[in-house]
């Protein structure tokens, strides 16, 4: 049975979205997700499913919406995926809690670095289905505006490498 990570938008994030993991756990389960954990509060899960990735994220957005009265965007990978994009790091010598991936449905647009707005320090690159963004100071100084990561979801690299050694444990 495949192991996936999946990543959700949004949630317990500047007070807004307030989901305690033990209901995120709970919510999996009843998908028929298997073998659940979560990663810190921020919407961080990973579990084993016979469904495909598009089955397991059509479904946790469906229950999600249904238990939190709005739409909840969840970014599904596989173990090897996230492997991906530990390697495919174009800022492997930063420092990882400046260093950012935002996680997609989809590519980025091929443009998508055209139309960053506030960028100072901040060293941006586009990945297979993700953004990679370096803050030099940190997230919390910057301007930086990515419009095509409006739908994604952010993590640190050290979030990023925790879940694939879950997922690796399981």
């Amino acid at each position: 049975m495949p192991t996936y990570i999946a990543l959700l938008r949004a949630v317990n994030v500047g007070g807004t979205g307030k989901l305690p993991m033990a209901e995120l756990a709970e919510i999996c389960g009843e998908a028929g997700c298997k073998n659940v954990q979560t990663y810190i509060a921020s919407g961080n899960v990973v579990f084993d499913s016979k469904a495909s990735p598009s089955k397991v994220k059509t479904e946790l957005e469906r229950r999600l919406h249904a238990h939190m009265g709005k739409p909840v965007g969840v970014m599904v990978r596989t173990v090897s995926e996230m492997k991906a994009v530990l390697k495919a790091n174009p800022f492997p010598k930063a420092e990882s809690k400046f260093n950012v991936v935002i996680f997609l449905d989809e590519a980025p647009p091929r443009d998508a670095l055209k139309h960053v707005t506030g960028q100072k320090e901040e060293k941006i690159r586009l990945g297979k289905r993700e953004i990679f963004v370096h803050y030099g100071s940190g997230m919390g100084r910057s301007k930086l505006k990515i419009p095509a990561a409006k739908t994604g979801t952010a993590r640190n690299m050290n979030t990023v490498a925790k879940l694939v050694e879950m997922a690796e444990i399981k």
